[in-house]
């Protein structure tokens, strides 16, 4: 089994609210120094089978229909490895 990992942001030109308000928090919580932050979505898919270049299309397509909002976010796609559990 792998990991597939969806990031989506919002596109650098799109005002981020949330991420404006954790930077503005960050100094009264006594965090200097951190210019900027933007907030995103992470979305892990657990996939049955080898990660191939055709089940990586698959995942992109899905990224870019469903996980993401195209004409304000971007959004990259890569394979995490799973640590095995020790028993």
């Amino acid at each position: 089994m792998a990991r597939v990992v969806v990031d989506v942001m919002l596109k650098p030109e799109i005002l981020d609210p949330q991420g404006q308000a954790v930077q503005r928090a960050l100094p009264r919580l006594g965090f200097e120094g951190i210019s900027d932050v933007r907030q995103g979505e992470r979305f892990e898919l657990e996939v049955d089978g080898p990660v191939d270049e055709a089940a990586l299309a698959r995942i992109h397509d899905l990224a870019e229909s469903f996980l993401a909002n195209t004409v304000i976010e971007d959004f990259t796609v890569r394979v995490e490895e799973v640590a095995e559990a020790v028993k």
